[in-house]
């Protein structure tokens, strides 16, 4: 009953002309290594319920289901992540998995399932979305993919979805507005006058007061036939190894093709190999609540405090404690006392201490743990 109000609240024609050609595609081949040690390499990030009592994962396939059937929806992920797939998304099946071999960035994921969805079915309109990012609310995300379904199918347009700031963030990259293109389904649309990297702090305070830039939320609409040309266009080398592998999908060395053409693409985002040099690149002005959930920090941002500015999850007690993040995903006691400023995650047989002002550091931590087989176990 919820879906089918959603469907109605929006243009129900206009969704009914474009449901047969639009195809939902989540990449979930991230590891969220910023959430260790509750995300690991066997139980990443996407797998995790960080904001709702649902996985990640399976957040982000029922956000589009209003306007994308699930026989729509494609999962790009790695080889190790189709059994714990399969084994923890109700309805989700073999078909609806493109597994990577390797793990390559955006680029190459984005152009495999081009390649299948434009073999299969040339007018295939693209909505890409990130597995694990907390967005709200519903019925404006889905007003907005429309409008860029809508554009997508008349125009030879790489759409972005682009977030109005709502505070100064050094770590999201940038989009910087040029010319409105037109208004589509209630919303702007801007041609992109340039991408810019995760800023400086105050680089990031003066895109927040301007009011030309917008977070790159790294969601995404266009047609197959488009992003596939923008690729030749822009990256001759992955375009090539695209059109190498499509010859060979549904036949009996896909598989072997697939392996190759990962073993030969460099690891590049789609914004590196493609956005940043095309010239069809337009953003929608999207004025919604949009974190990517990057790591712990943002717990702060959508749990809610103490009376001393602490996030608490499971069986912890503090005292005299301030402004710090304590989460017990195992069993017994975290006991906090006269400390302030830090991140005390426990999961499993692994207790994380860290600074707040670290967070973003965890990375360093783990490569000290990838140098030798005894604590290669914990990643």
């Amino acid at each position: 009953m919820f879906v089918e109000s959603l469907i109605l609240s929006i243009n129900t024609k206009a969704v009914s002309e474009v449901l047969a050609v639009v195809y939902g595609i989540i990449l979930a081949g991230g590891r969220g290594e910023r959430f260790w040690p509750l995300s690991r390499n066997k139980r990443p990030k996407q797998f995790l319920k960080l904001t709702s009592d649902k996985m990640m994962l399976e957040e982000t396939i029922d956000r589009v289901r209003p306007l994308i059937p699930l026989e729509q929806m494609r999962i790009v992920t790695g080889e190790q992540m189709k059994v714990p797939i399969l084994e923890n998304i109700s309805d989700i099946t073999e078909d609806h998995i493109l597994s990577e071999p390797i793990g390559r960035n955006t680029a190459p994921a984005i152009g495999l399932a081009a390649a299948h969805l434009y073999k299969t079915d040339p007018e295939a309109i693209m909505v890409v979305l990130s597995s694990d990012h907390l967005i709200r609310p519903l019925e404006k995300l889905l007003k907005i993919i429309e409008a860029g379904t809508r554009i997508a199918a008349s125009d030879d347009a790489l759409i972005t979805i682009g977030v109005v700031p709502t505070r100064p963030e050094t770590g999201y990259g940038y989009i910087k507005m040029g010319n409105l293109f037109r208004q589509e389904n209630g919303y702007e649309v801007h041609q992109v006058s340039a991408f810019t990297e995760k800023p400086n702090a105050a680089v990031a305070s003066e895109y927040y007061y301007s009011s030309d830039y917008l977070w790159n939320s790294g969601m995404f609409v266009w047609s197959a036939k488009t992003i596939l040309q923008a690729i030749k266009d822009c990256d001759p080398q992955l375009g090539e190894g695209l059109d190498v592998y499509m010859e060979k999908i549904g036949t009996a060395d896909e598989t072997v093709a697939r392996k190759r053409f990962y073993e030969e693409v460099r690891n590049v985002s789609i914004d590196f190999a493609v956005l940043e040099k095309a010239t069809n690149v337009f953003t929608i002005k999207a004025d919604i609540v949009w974190d990517d959930v990057g790591g712990w920090r943002a717990l702060e941002r959508y749990k809610e405090l103490d009376s001393e500015n602490n996030v608490v999850v499971g069986n912890v007690v503090t005292e005299g404690t301030f402004e710090t993040t304590v989460c017990n995903y195992a069993d017994g006691l975290i006991a906090c006392l006269g400390v302030s400023d830090l991140i005390i995650v426990r999961s499993d047989n692994i207790t994380l201490v860290a600074h707040r002002s670290k967070a973003a550091e965890i990375k360093k931590l783990l490569a000290r743990l990838s140098e030798n087989e005894d604590s290669r176990k914990y990643l």
